[in-house]
């Protein structure tokens, strides 16, 4: 059954961190705004990770506009540590309600998100996660093609709903994590240790629409490597269970021959620099293949797509090794 309180008193807060991205904002708190949900019975806390006043006016906006029959809107600037996890932290600390909904300030959540979510956590369950609906732009990036459609199987903070109590428990997020998909498989992990009772909800509903990728952000992406390290240590089985069977072996190889070309050519050996080169361009030219294959692309798509061929493999084991190293684990 759903928690009962008494009429007017807030029983479930919805947290939301942004960073600056005033329309996206501007368009999540509009569907949260409009909720099947009774207004009385939940607040919505956004937590400003990139303090500013354009932010603060925008939720002070949507305060007075709600102000009759609307949820409570809070506004948390966060001038501590920054980051998806450190904002959640400032969110879900600072909240009313005994159940926590966590989404993005890209996402769209469906006017029964609430409602559904709400419905869904019995006395039996600890975590819900609904389904998110990842939206494709009408030219694919290289980024679209590597996300379902929709999914209600994953678990994804930018659409989950969690016991106060249960994140009291794990002592919430990791804020060493950066970036929102390690942030998001750690609080998995650990929730899993806890033998905590997740359930799914696919009628709990967010549209996230996928944001066109800028050209080279696959090699943005390869630093995310150093907190596969953090991951791995803290979780070394379910990381190979889940994350990654095996290290990236292709991309050591690539590396390793990278090198030795450029070793060779600077020592004079031009045959064996040739040899290495002509191996390095095999397996680059072996990436490329992988990374069209069965995709339509433009012209400056795939014009990525082979200049980022020839530097993820040497950036990737570098952010890896820095991982390793930081974070003081054997971890390839």
């Amino acid at each position: 059954m759903t928690p009962r309180t008494a009429s007017g008193t807030v029983k479930l807060s919805v947290v939301v961190p942004t960073g600056g991205r005033m329309d996206l904002l501007d368009r999540c708190l509009d569907a949260l705004t409009r909720q099947t949900l009774p207004g009385t019975s939940y607040e919505v806390i956004v937590v400003d990770d990139e303090p500013n006043h354009n932010t603060l006016h925008l939720v002070a906006g949507w305060r007075t506009r709600t102000l009759e029959r609307g949820p409570r809107l809070v506004y948390l600037p966060n001038s501590n540590r920054h980051g998806p996890a450190a904002a959640r932290n400032l969110g879900w600390r600072s909240a009313q309600g005994a159940i926590l909904a966590f989404t993005d300030e890209d996402a769209v959540p469906a006017p029964t998100w609430l409602s559904q979510g709400l419905a869904g956590m019995h006395d039996h369950v600890d975590v819900l996660c609904g389904r998110l609906d990842m939206r494709l732009p009408a030219r694919l990036t290289e980024d679209a093609h590597h996300v379902p459609q929709a999914h209600d199987d994953e678990f994804s903070i930018a659409n989950c709903f969690c016991r106060k109590s249960v994140l009291e428990r794990v002592e919430g997020f990791d804020e060493r994590f950066e970036q929102a998909s390690h942030c998001d498989a750690d609080l998995h992990f650990r929730l899993l240790a806890l033998d905590a009772r997740i359930a799914h909800a696919p009628e709990a509903l967010v549209v996230l629409p996928l944001q066109p990728a800028p050209w080279g952000a696959s090699l943005v992406r390869t630093r995310a490597a150093v907190f596969d390290a953090l991951l791995y240590k803290k979780h070394p089985q379910l990381y190979r269970e889940r994350i990654a069977a095996a290290p990236p072996w292709d991309y050591y190889l690539a590396a390793a021959v990278l090198l030795a070309a450029l070793g060779a050519l600077v020592a004079g050996h031009n045959a064996l620099a040739l040899l290495a080169g002509l191996g390095w361009l095999a397996l680059t030219a072996r990436l490329c293949r992988q990374r069209l294959r069965g995709k339509r692309y433009r012209a400056a798509q795939i014009a990525d797509v082979i200049v980022t061929s020839a530097l993820i493999p040497p950036l990737a084991v570098f952010w890896r090794l820095t991982g390793a190293i930081r974070y003081r684990v054997r971890f390839t």
